[in-house]
């Protein structure tokens, strides 16, 4: 009996398991105290190509256009109550584009 109980947990402890080191794999970017997963920004940049540019919103920089998208990452919603918030996703597309997922960047975290 003992032994149907060790193996009925096996499970569910590899399942915890492969859910720490799925998480222990993301890439986060660090930038003016907010901490944004690397897949977030490619996802921001995907919805910034969805949209289409209009010239009023052009003028009102705050906030960005693609704050109001319902499909925004959460981690990237905080940035949108930023003033500077059109200015710090531009600098986060910049970060990811150029060498975070080479983790040359100092902004990168959680490389491998």
């Amino acid at each position: 009996m003992g032994d149907r109980a060790v193996s009925g947990l096996l499970p569910g402890v590899a399942m915890v398991l492969l859910l720490l080191l799925q998480s222990t794999q993301s890439v986060y970017i660090q930038y003016q105290g907010f901490q944004v997963q690397l897949e977030s920004v490619k996802k921001l940049s995907d919805l910034e190509g969805q949209q289409v540019p209009s010239p009023r919103l052009r003028v009102q920089s705050l906030p960005p256009s693609v704050c109001h998208h319902p499909a925004l990452p959460q981690d990237l919603q905080p940035v949108c109550a930023s003033q500077e918030a059109a200015g710090i996703f531009k600098t986060l597309r910049s970060i990811a584009n150029d060498d975070c997922e080479l983790c040359v960047n100092v902004a990168c975290t959680g490389c491998f």
